[in-house]
């Protein structure tokens, strides 16, 4: 005897899995039109900030982006601790350079010989911490470059407020090819998703090309035993092990966001984004049911539309689904307007199919793997 598969089961897990995709449209994604984009008024004393970037053979990058930060205007005291990384290339010499005209620039040197407290990225990272003299720190990388010379003000505004966490935007670079348009496509959703739920008292992840804290919040993530975990993912372990729905908030103002190039082969971009996705299996619990159901309803939804293309329900399996893209493609409209990345609403939902088989892909590094390198 044969066991065929009903269409009305199937249609049923249509609908519920259209259902689920509503529900986190109506409960968290459309908080993004609350966004505030605009430049944040400082209305507080500016406290004195110390911005860290950890370097390893970043020679290149901080000879064209270190200008920008050692520029930037804010009206309190800043200084830019570089942490070079037992680099073999250039980075010494490009640092010595910039030190003959900012002091306000330290570097502290790694040796290859130096045992390691903590794995990877973290190791340099809690270096450049303990070297820091003040309690505002400002995080990026040797390859990001801030949008503007508000970068600095506008990303430590919220610490002023009292928040002691703050995600932003870390962008790339728009390139020809269909990768560029990808990354900066799943960049831009994966800030929809950190940053409504940050907003709904959810906050799991941020990003380390571009994040503010304070030491005191960043010392006390260092003695969790999440920390060295991992050689990098310090930005979610950070959020995961301190951030609590009244500490965190998100900056979505133009000023405040980096740029940098994006990887050009997909052999490189699979290893970044391996060693990205690693850090999930560490978040809470009620975090990972949310975004795994979020991923398992949008899988579910367009395999069973396209199932539902060969039986009676095609016509109605039609037009809910282009219900539910138009209800996205108005939420992922308002995002990319917000993140300055307008040309991407073209690729909706072209690029919503590819990221159903980029988690089909990546959940082995989801849900069980480790990446075990930083560089």
């Amino acid at each position: 005897m044969t066991c065929t598969f009903s269409p009305m089961i199937l249609f049923s897990l249509f609908i519920t899995a259209l259902l689920i995709q509503f529900g986190f449209a109506l409960f968290y994604f459309l908080r993004i039109f609350n966004l505030n984009n605009k430049e944040s008024v400082i209305d507080f004393t500016l406290q004195a900030v110390s911005i860290i970037i950890c370097a390893k053979n970043e020679a290149k990058n901080l000879d064209d982006h270190l200008s920008r930060i050692l520029l930037q205007k804010y009206a309190g005291n800043f200084e830019v601790i570089v942490v070079n990384d037992a680099s073999n290339d250039n980075t010494g010499n490009v640092l010595r350079n910039y030190k003959e005209d900012f002091d306000n620039l330290k570097e502290v040197m790694i040796s290859s010989f130096e045992k390691r407290k903590f794995k990877g990225k973290k190791h340099a990272l809690s270096k450049g911490v303990a070297a820091a003299k003040y309690d505002w720190l400002l995080l990026t990388d040797a390859d990001c470059l801030p949008a503007t010379e508000n970068w600095l003000q506008q990303m430590v505004a919220p610490l002023g407020r009292g928040k002691e966490i703050v995600a932003g935007y870390g962008g790339y670079n728009t390139a020809p090819g269909l990768l560029n348009d990808f990354t900066r496509w799943e960049t831009v959703h994966s800030f929809l998703q950190y940053s409504t739920y940050a907003m709904a008292g959810l906050p799991y992840m941020a990003v380390g090309r571009n994040m503010a804290c304070t030491k005191t919040i960043f010392v006390q993530a260092q003695t969790s035993e999440l920390w060295n975990e991992l050689p990098s993912g310090d930005d979610d372990l950070l959020v995961r092990i301190c951030g609590t729905r009244d500490n965190v908030a998100v900056v979505g103002n133009k000023d405040a966001f980096t740029h940098s190039a994006a990887k050009t082969t997909w052999q490189e971009w699979a290893f970044q984004k391996q060693r990205h996705l690693s850090t999930g299996k560490y978040y809470r619990w009620s975090i990972k049911l949310l975004l795994g159901t979020y991923g398992v309803g949008h899988a579910v939804m367009w395999l069973g539309f396209f199932l539902l293309l060969f039986t009676q329900y095609r016509v109605i399996a039609g037009a809910l689904i282009a219900v539910r893209c138009l209800v996205y493609w108005l939420i992922w409209v308002a995002t990319s307007r917000k993140l300055n990345e307008k040309k991407l609403v073209y690729f909706f939902p072209l690029f919503d199919l590819g990221w159903m088989i980029y988690n089909f892909a990546y959940f082995p590094y989801i849900t069980w793997k480790n990446k075990q390198q930083w560089k």
